[in-house]
């Protein structure tokens, strides 16, 4: 016959080879690189401090455009909606790190039972005396409270895994809201100066018309004086009707950007202060790029995925601890009797009670095992995500330094041709009042100088765009404050 000892011993027997194959299970795992093979240097960069140490508050010292980023950073409605998002990170933080601590719970009730006379517990109660000649009550009452006490042993480390995993994931929530409140702040800053280049367009434009007017009442005297036909002033009339139209063209994408910036700014439709004037000498700081190494640092989107990363290692950890025994602590401590006089005499009406129970699976283990394995390609695919990340980062700041180049110098030259052909309107109107140019080369002089005007302000438009989209690459965009609303 098996004894106390020898069932223990079997049993420690048992559940050490559970943990041995549990082992296993976690050691014959391969895993991808996770270290991204970041270059030493961006090619064509000339290095330097990082920009994305500057704020945006630094970066951006038109005083309308600071206003309109602190308000959007306070109402934006899809950076308060993520906020509860962290919110229920932090919460679900809080609830693993209860689970790890015992549970100890108190509480009282009251019943009352009748058993059937022909059962066993109704023979029993009918044999026994509480007094001498006097039987059980019948129905039977029950009153009492009692404290519980139930308590998982973290062995293997499995509670306090869940626990890092969801505080690796509310850091990465924290990161995420830092990635989104950098895209927030480059949103605004790009409709913004949008919105400004439309505002010159517009003003050139309407230069541009009141100089085609004068040339048209000048087409018009000269057919009077027979000097040129009706065809003349009917082109002219067309180019002054043409420019026109297009103005309506350009305040209707006005409006369009100023509600954009509103809705950014969680605010209903309202004009938008803004420093139109001078915009062609307008500049942002010189952006640097640093060292590919500092996006591991800057940008939030690569520190989120390696918080995930991380989790997602953590959650393998905690998968595989199911394999091995579980240790559960059970006690309860409390006070029980028939009636209500007698509840609190003790040691008759004491109620106590402890027990240890080890528990190792070791039968059917498929659904531990599949969620293992699930856990595994979570993993693996957080590497690749990881990775992703640190690549399309650097991609991004590559891009967008040498789109920098590329604009400056070809802004140079557009600035050249802008000069050239307003000289050229000043030139084919004085050679068609002496007769000696065609009205078609004054049109098509001041079309091309119109549209060379427009090119210009959308080029530095898009230069504009060029410095805030690579400040936004390095992770510029985020300062402490922010981090800490």
């Amino acid at each position: 016959m098996m004894t106390l000892k020898h069932t223990l011993r079997a049993s420690v027997a048992l559940c050490f080879l559970v943990a041995i194959q549990g082992c296993a299970s976690l050691k014959n795992r391969v895993l991808p690189s996770s270290e991204p093979p970041l270059p030493k240097s961006y090619s064509g960069s000339g290095g330097g401090v990082n920009t994305a140490a500057v704020t945006w508050r630094s970066f951006f010292k038109d005083p309308n455009l600071a206003s309109l980023i602190r308000e959007a950073l306070d109402n934006n409605q899809e950076l308060n909606i993520l906020m509860q998002e962290i919110q229920v990170a932090n919460a679900e933080v809080k609830a693993r790190k209860g689970a790890i601590f015992p549970f100890l719970t108190f509480g009282g009730g009251a019943g009352v039972e009748k058993v059937g006379r022909y059962t066993r517990p109704g023979a029993v109660e009918a044999n026994t005396e509480i007094k001498p000649g006097k039987e059980f009550p019948e129905p039977l009452p029950a009153f009492g409270f009692s404290a519980d006490f139930d308590w998982e042993v973290d062995i293997w480390r499995k509670l306090r895994n869940e626990r890092d995993a969801s505080i690796m994931r509310y850091l990465a929530t924290q990161e995420g809201r830092n990635f989104m409140i950098m895209n927030l702040v480059a949103e605004i800053a790009e409709s913004y100066y949008e919105l400004v280049g439309l505002d010159n367009q517009l003003q050139i434009l309407e230069q541009t018309i009141s100089v085609q007017q004068d040339a048209l009442k000048a087409v018009k005297m000269q057919k009077d004086a027979a000097k040129v036909t009706e065809l003349a002033v009917r082109r002219f009339e067309a180019e002054v009707l043409k420019n026109q139209s297009r103005r309506f063209s350009i305040k209707q994408n006005i409006t369009v950007v100023e509600n954009r910036l509103n809705f950014l700014a969680g605010r209903y439709p309202q004009p938008i202060s803004r420093n139109s004037a001078g915009f062609e000498k307008q500049s942002l700081p010189s952006v640097h790029a640093g060292l590919p190494a500092q996006l591991l640092s800057y940008r939030p989107d690569v520190r989120q995925a390696e918080l995930e990363l991380a989790a997602s290692g953590l959650d393998v950890k905690a998968a595989g601890a199911r394999f091995y025994p579980a240790l559960n602590i059970k006690a309860a401590l409390g006070l029980e009797s028939f009636t209500l006089g007698s509840l609190f005499s003790t040691p008759e009406g004491l109620l106590y009670g402890a027990a240890a129970n080890m528990m190792a699976p070791l039968i059917n283990k498929s659904a531990i095992r599949a969620e293992f394995n699930s856990a595994s390609a979570r993993q693996i695919a957080a590497i690749y995500s990881y990775q992703q990340a640190v690549l399309k980062a650097y991609i991004e700041v590559v891009n967008q330094m040498a789109q920098m180049r590329n604009l400056n110098s070809g802004l140079n030259l557009k600035q050249q041709q802008v000069a050239a052909l307003s000289d050229s309107i000043r030139i084919s109107g004085q050679l068609f009042n002496s007769a000696r140019a065609d009205y078609t080369e004054v049109l098509l002089t001041q079309r091309d100088a119109l549209e060379a005007k427009i090119d210009l302000i959308e080029l530095k438009q898009q230069q504009m765009t060029a410095y805030i989209k690579a400040y936004k690459a390095l992770g510029g965009g985020i300062d402490r404050a922010d981090s800490k609303k």
